[in-house]
């Protein structure tokens, strides 16, 4: 049985035709004989048996794989680097073995070190004989991560970028287009901005960032003469609907945070002791959780 799927899949990966159809229009047929058909519902699966046993070595060290965006994450406790870097040469070997190029141009390293001091020099990391290039933030799956894990970058970023989208906004206004086609707009092409993976920026972010962020939800108001969702209710709904779901899900790695307290109605709690962990999902969550109560 392993034999016959393992050759149903190489004969389904190897020489594929494979052409695009637009409307009454065909491209000519192209032979591929690597990688999988885009938009396959099976490229899913085939990705992860292929990447099964890209695993982590090291308890310090996680191996997120996300297709073309794989991250390698290390915890150097004590200055001490070693399974960090291990990690990094245990992946480029993995890569080697099964014939994977990583792109080292666009691989960059990002430090982040929260301690007071930050004297220590850590060491460069090397792939295939060429240094990796160290940065100070890096955009990952949409939100931009800083080395102080402060989120004035990804801020700055959406605001601008949501700016842009207020001027087409305008336009439709100005052709005098239905209110409810104007809302749709704003929810689809700036909202969906401004609030993308709110949950994991927003508790952390500064009055500062927020308010300019709220200004452009103000700036859409005036232009559709319509009120809009603010932001802070957006991600006080958008904390509870994922804690939700991590609470029904006994699997979710992270369910064992919720637990209710002897009354059986609230969760309890979790212990903070920075702001930055208290302003953190996980325990505004928990707050919202108990608010919905």
């Amino acid at each position: 049985m392993h034999t016959s799927l393992c050759d149903w899949i190489s004969n389904f990966l190897t020489e594929r035709p494979q052409s695009v159809w637009v409307g009454n229009c065909v491209s000519s047929t192209l032979t591929l004989s690597t990688g999988a058909p885009q938009g396959c519902v099976l490229s899913p699966l085939l990705y992860s048996l292929y990447t099964y046993d890209c695993t982590a070595t090291s308890s310090y060290t996680i191996i997120v794989k996300i297709t073309d965006d794989t991250v390698v994450m290390g915890l150097i406790s004590d200055n001490i680097e070693r399974a960090y870097l291990e990690e990094i040469k245990h992946l480029e070997n993995w890569c080697q073995e099964i014939n994977l190029l990583l792109n080292v141009s666009k691989t960059k390293e990002l430090i982040m070190d929260c301690s007071k001091k930050q004297m220590w020099h850590y060491q460069l990391v090397r792939i295939s004989g060429t240094m990796v290039e160290r940065v100070n933030s890096f955009r990952y799956l949409g939100v931009h991560i800083s080395q102080d894990l402060s989120w004035s970058c990804h801020t700055n970023s959406l605001a601008k970028k949501a700016c842009q989208r207020l001027y087409h906004l305008r336009c439709l206004r100005d052709f005098r287009l239905p209110s409810k086609i104007l809302r749709n707009f704003y929810t689809c092409t700036i909202e969906s901005i401004l609030t993308g993976n709110i949950t994991v920026w927003f508790g952390n972010s500064t009055k500062q960032d927020r308010e300019a962020l709220q200004r452009v939800v103000r700036s859409a108001e005036r232009i559709t003469h319509m009120e809009l969702p603010d932001l802070q209710s957006i991600y006080y709904k958008r904390s509870q609907t994922k804690a939700r779901r991590i609470v029904k899900d006994p699997t979710h790695p992270n369910n064992r945070l919720f637990s209710l307290l002897r009354s059986g109605k609230y969760f309890r709690f979790l212990m903070t002791k920075t702001e930055r962990l208290k302003r953190s999902f996980f325990p505004q969550a928990i707050w919202a959780l108990n608010q919905g109560n």
